[in-house]
């Protein structure tokens, strides 16, 4: 066995869940910052900026999916380590990018996009819908990152 090989796709989930993790914990902090303001001053309005600040969590849910089953792939969950080359490690390391790096950068832009939803419901809760329509166009793209992350994953060849 390859010990860099099955070192470097270990590396790729630990990409995955670390980088989706920050974008997804600097998100949700900056929502629960502006939220906190606005239940200050109305704790009527938490449930609406509560689903607000939930949206940013996907990503590091994504990357959570996506490192697992990497190491369900690659045999670290349920089973025995696959006996990986270096280009097949490697290989595993760039699948797990798209996840890791998009989901750092849209987490961080969902926070800030669910933020000012935060404001639309603190002027006008029954608009809330709007700022969670826009808060959620972020998502799209850490969608598309995990499905290119779980396609490449589940297409390199052991």
């Amino acid at each position: 066995m390859n010990s860099l090989g099955l070192a470097l796709a270990v590396v790729g989930a630990v990409c995955a869940a670390l980088f989706a993790g920050i974008g997804s914990a600097k998100g949700v902090g900056i929502v629960g910052e502006a939220a906190a303001g606005v239940v200050s001053v109305d704790p009527t309005k938490f449930s609406k900026v509560l689903i607000l600040q939930l949206l940013p969590g996907t990503q590091g849910l994504y990357g959570l999916l996506t490192a697992i089953l990497l190491m369900s792939r690659i045999g670290i969950i349920g089973g025995s380590p696959a006996a990986l080359t270096t280009a097949q490690g490697l290989m595993f390391l760039a699948a797990s990018m798209p996840i890791a790096i998009v989901g750092l950068f849209s987490g961080i832009s969902q926070g800030r996009a669910a933020a000012a939803g935060v404001g639309i419901v603190a002027k006008q809760p029954d608009q809330n819908g709007k700022g969670i329509i826009m808060a959620a166009m972020v998502e799209t793209y850490a969608i598309l990152a995990l499905l290119v992350s779980i396609l490449l994953i589940y297409n390199i060849q052991i």
